[in-house]
């Protein structure tokens, strides 16, 4: 489990790439890998990884072909960026949302527009089928970091980021085109879902009648 308030940014050392998987090597800063374990969950652009060998601070991460498909890490190269942040522990100050790091779909940045004081970026999802969980003023995570909703449309959504988001994450070298990782909160999710099952089963005993 993760919090969404992302601990900084990683870089991609070298990718092995082999059959049916990748193994990601990615270089952290400076005492952000103290204490990890072989075993330990580290969330790498919202995806939940589990680390495979710790070399100083260099970790690896084996990626199955079906991450690889769903999220934006079969894109990642060396000297990639990549937003990454550790499992919350018990008693863990939750600053964002509760993110589990499994990935629903990926979505294109549209749009990115500077002002004084923020940045106002437009992502369209690659499957609209879970626009019906986007909802003005709710969380959402992406790339792993726990953000509020502005606009929604039909097939996107905005999101406003402070000079601080930038600065700590992903997002102050991302731009138009590039693929980001999104995660629906789980409780708008079950909400929606169990909305729509009690409707259709309101609808259809009214049909009966």
């Amino acid at each position: 489990m993760f919090t969404g308030i992302v601990q900084g940014t990683a870089s991609i050392a070298t990718v092995e790439r082999q059959d049916q998987f990748s193994a990601l090597n990615i270089h952290f800063p400076p005492g952000k890998v103290d204490g990890v374990k072989i075993g330990a969950s580290v969330a790498i652009n919202g995806t939940c990884l589990t680390v495979t060998r710790i070399d100083g601070d260099v970790l690896s991460f084996d990626v199955m072909m079906e991450t690889l498909r769903a999220t934006n890490l079969g894109g990642l190269q060396a000297g990639s960026v990549v937003n990454f942040e550790r499992s919350a522990r018990v008693g863990d100050e939750i600053g964002g949302h509760n993110v589990s790091g499994h990935v629903h779909c990926t979505a294109t940045i549209a749009n990115v527009e500077q002002t004084p004081n923020n940045r106002r970026i437009t992502f369209q999802l690659s499957n609209p089928a879970f626009m019906k969980y986007v909802l003005p003023k709710g969380y959402i995570a992406v790339d792993g970091c726990s953000l509020t909703i502005g606009e929604v449309w039909e097939d996107k959504f905005s999101v406003y980021l402070i000079p601080e988001t930038i600065r700590v994450t992903v997002f102050g070298v991302k731009s138009i085109g590039d693929s980001v990782n999104i995660e629906i909160e789980t409780q708008t999710q079950a909400i929606v879902d169990t909305t729509e099952r009690v409707v259709a089963q309101y609808l259809e005993r009214m049909n009966q009648k």
